[in-house]
């Protein structure tokens, strides 16, 4: 059956091609890693003419805000070499590769959690996705809000060529990290602003959800 705009499924048949995109014409891989692999493509632009782009190819990732009872979030110090620094960091890891396809993200992030804090999350809510760096990585960031934490006894720890050290940190104080500089990694910043913006979201609809003159308004 057709549907009422003219598709075969109701929806809006597909318009003329974006003139900025462009198509890979030809592809050529310099190196394959364990996650990670770098090539040349060789692209079309829609006048024609043709360019090279340096990509990096990744599976994608995860990254969590893990936050307790106490509403404190997760975070854990390591060093890292291409920055040269210890960076304070949420949560996060590499999607394994499973038979050539990149594992389910939701399956990731209890095991990055699990590995990287020793804990488990009861509830869990995903936030949404991100590209780290579109530029040149095909790296997509999958966000996740992790609570109803409990210690996980039997955990799997970290891999073994991670140093990890666990620091839990009050929303205003991770906030004002990020705003004075100390947490500088991206993806904690992304994660740091959801989650102030979620619970500022979510007040402000419990707000508007209270009876007029709040809970001590006597009834007429």
């Amino acid at each position: 059956a057709v549907g009422v705009s003219g598709g075969p499924t109701g929806e809006d048949p597909p318009g003329p091609p974006d003139p900025l995109t462009v198509r890979v014409v030809a592809s050529r891989v310099l190196h394959r890693g364990r996650y990670l692999s770098l090539r040349v493509d060789t692209i079309e632009r829609a006048d024609g003419s043709r360019g090279e782009r340096e990509i990096v190819g990744h599976p994608g990732a995860v990254a969590v805000v893990a936050v307790d009872r106490a509403e404190r979030i997760a975070f854990v110090r390591q060093f890292r070499l291409a920055a040269g620094d210890v960076l304070l960091e949420i949560p996060a890891g590499t999607l394994d590769v499973v038979d050539g396809r990149p594992e389910d993200p939701d399956v990731a992030a209890r095991r990055e959690l699990e590995e990287e804090t020793g804990f488990r999350a009861g509830t869990w809510r995903r936030l949404g996705a991100f590209w780290t760096a579109p530029g040149f990585a095909t790296e997509l960031m999958h966000l996740y809000l992790a609570t109803d934490l409990v210690a996980a006894t039997d955990r799997a720890g970290p891999d073994e060529d991670e140093r990890l050290e666990l620091v839990w940190l009050p929303y205003p104080d991770a906030l004002r990290a990020a705003l004075g500089g100390e947490i500088v990694d991206a993806k904690s910043l992304v994660g740091i602003f959801w989650y102030g913006w979620l619970q500022r979201a979510e007040g402000s609809a419990r707000a508007s959800e209270a009876p007029p003159g709040g809970r001590g308004a006597a009834s007429s």
